[in-house]
C-alpha cells in the first residue's frame, strides 16, 4: 500500500463506512491523520485510541459543505502539522429516488449538497494549500451510477457525475503544478447498511471496504505520479 511515514493525510467522513477503513489504513502505513466529520462524539466511539495522540486529529464537528468550516480546518492542520499532502474525500451518500417528473427538489438538493457541493468545498480549501508547496493528492470518491443515469436514482446518479467533472476539471488545471487529483468508482459496498437493505444480494460479488481503501492509497502515493483525472472502477465482481 506504500509508505507514507511523515506525511499528513485528511480523510472527510471517518465515521463512515468508508471514511474509517481509509483512514485506518493510511494511520497503518505511516501517515498522520485527521479525520473530519460532524459527529464528534461517533469520532471518539470509532478512535477512542486517536483521541489525546499526537499524530492523529479527529477534527469534528466540521460541517464540510460550508466553506469557511472547510477552510478553517485545513488551516488548522497546516498550522498543527505544518503541511497537507493529501486529502481523501469519503463523504457522501445515497437517497432512494422517485421519477424525475415526481422529485422532490429537497431531494436534488440533498444529493448535491452531499455529494458535491462536500467535495468542491474542501478541494477548494486544500488546493490553496497544495498550489503553495507545489505538491498534493486529492482522491475523491465518486460511484459508478455517475457513469449514467438510471430510473429513479437521477439525484444521486448526477450529484456522483458531478464529482467525476469536478475532478477532471481539477486535474486539468492543476496537474503541471506537482498535484494529482483523482477518483475511485465503487461499485456496491460490503457494508452493514447495504447488507439490511439488500438482504437477498450475493454479498461475494461486493467491494469491501478494505479493498478500496487500498486502491485509495495506491492513488495518494508517489506510485500515481502520472495518474490525472482518472476515474478508476473498482466494482469487485458485481
Amino acid at each position: 500500500m506504500g509508505d507514507f511515514s511523515g506525511q499528513v493525510v485528511m480523510v472527510t467522513g471517518g465515521t463512515g463506512n468508508l471514511g474509517g477503513p481509509v483512514a485506518r489504513a493510511f494511520a497503518a502505513a505511516g501517515a498522520k491523520v485527521i479525520l473530519v466529520d460532524r459527529n464528534a462524539e461517533k469520532q471518539r466511539e470509532r478512535f477512542p485510541d486517536w483521541a489525546d495522540s499526537p499524530d492523529h486529529w479527529l477534527a469534528a464537528p466540521v460541517d464540510v459543505t460550508k466553506p469557511d468550516e472547510g477552510a478553517a480546518v485545513v488551516a488548522q492542520v497546516v498550522a498543527r502539522f505544518g503541511r497537507l499532502d493529501a486529502l481523501v474525500n469519503t463523504i457522501g451518500g445515497y437517497r432512494a429516488g422517485k421519477p424525475v417528473h415526481e422529485m422532490d427538489l429537497a431531494t436534488w438538493d440533498f444529493m448535491f449538497e452531499l455529494n458535491a457541493r462536500s467535495t468542491l468545498v474542501m478541494c477548494q480549501a486544500a488546493l490553496l494549500v497544495m498550489l503553495s508547496q507545489g505538491r498534493g493528492k486529492i482522491v475523491n470518491v465518486a460511484a459508478r451510477a455517475g457513469l449514467a443515469g438510471s430510473a429513479n436514482h437521477a439525484a444521486y446518479s448526477a450529484s456522483k457525475a458531478a464529482v467525476i467533472r469536478l475532478t477532471e476539471s481539477m486535474a486539468a488545471e492543476v496537474r503541471d503544478q506537482g498535484i494529482n487529483v483523482n477518483c475511485v468508482l465503487p461499485g456496491t459496498i460490503d457494508t452493514a447498511d447495504n447488507r439490511a437493505a439488500m438482504p437477498k444480494a450475493d454479498t461475494r460479488k461486493w467491494v469491501k471496504p478494505e479493498s478500496l481503501a487500498e486502491v485509495i492509497l495506491f492513488l495518494a502515493s508517489g506510485a500515481a505520479r502520472d495518474i490525472h483525472g482518472v476515474s478508476l472502477p473498482v466494482y469487485g465482481l458485481g
